[in-house]
């Protein structure tokens, strides 16, 4: 993973939860008031290094964000074997495809790091946003640009690759 590909280092370093989701794109713009609602329908789950935190093909209910330690995001590749695709530090999320659609995990996420995250169910954030339209409205909005901006950069790869001839 070049420099350009890692996420960008959040200064979490004696910050509530609240105060970290602030500084994420998902959360971005969202009234404080908003964000301790959000925090209040989240847990906190502890792993130890090389425990799974989940599988490529389970079934996708939460979302996560890195308070400490470090978790690495691989795939299985076909005559290849598992490749790792991200090693992410705190302040550095994931997961969040689940909340929005039904589709088995994308990936495998392993703690390569002891770690502690903040976790939010797609159960309870589905009731909080049906009952806060404001809410709704700014959170959604915040994962379409989201979205969109990670696929455009997944295209510019697959470019680059196809050029290069690498692909």
């Amino acid at each position: 993973m070049s420099d350009d590909d890692k996420p960008p280092t959040l200064d979490i370093v004696g910050k509530s939860t609240t105060e970290i989701l602030a500084q994420i794109d998902l959360f971005s713009g969202l009234p404080a008031a908003h964000l301790k609602r959000v925090v209040d329908i989240g847990t906190e789950e502890q792993f130890k290094t090389n425990q799974a935190i989940f599988n490529e093909g389970d079934a996708g209910d939460k979302f996560y964000l890195i308070l400490e330690g470090a978790v690495r995001i691989s795939r299985v590749v076909p005559g290849m074997g598992e490749e790792a695709l991200a090693v992410l530090r705190p302040g550095a999320y994931f997961g969040e495809m689940s909340l929005i659609d039904d589709a088995t995990r994308s990936a495998t996420v392993m703690c390569h790091e002891r770690c502690r995250l903040f976790v939010v169910a797609r159960r309870d954030l589905e009731d909080l946003l049906f009952v806060d339209r404001d809410l709704a409205y700014v959170l959604l909005w915040n994962w379409v640009r989201t979205l969109s901006r990670r696929l455009r950069a997944t295209n510019d790869k697959m470019t680059f690759l196809a050029t290069t001839s690498k692909f």
